[in-house]
């Protein structure tokens, strides 16, 4: 007597639950890593407790070199301020918000040059540090 199943089992692998897991994943990814906006410059920033929660609109480095930059752009010091001026423009005055990343290296005369120009054109000065 042949008994026979009805149910049979076949032998294929659907993958398309497999490359919904990768699709998912691959999104996360790289919506993760648009929102971390690391700065591209090397610099030892000072460590400190205090953390502000202000989001910049712009940030100023200084390397150890003295060499500025307004954002990631090398800039000289003498068009600084008339380029904080130009990315300000427009902007509530509440909302100017300015990000200083300074190396430890960084005679503090350079950083008073650039906290000079935010108290004259009266923008809110953030110092980036790093946490203990």
């Amino acid at each position: 007597m042949a008994i026979k199943t009805r149910n049979k089992i076949i032998p294929q692998f659907s993958m398309a639950s497999m490359t919904d897991i990768v699709f998912l994943l691959l999104l996360f990814f790289m919506i993760s890593s648009t929102m971390i906006s690391p700065n591209a410059l090397k610099l030892l920033l000072p460590r400190s407790d205090g953390q502000v929660s202000e989001k910049p609109i712009t940030t100023v480095s200084i390397t150890k070199d003295l060499e500025f930059y307004l954002e990631r752009t090398p800039i000289e010091f003498s068009r600084l301020e008339s380029a904080l001026q130009v990315k300000f423009d427009g902007v509530a005055e509440d909302e100017r918000n300015l990000s200083l990343h300074a190396d430890r290296a960084v005679p503090w005369e350079e950083v008073v040059k650039v906290m000079d120009i935010a108290r004259k054109n009266r923008y809110r000065l953030i110092a980036a540090t790093t946490a203990r």
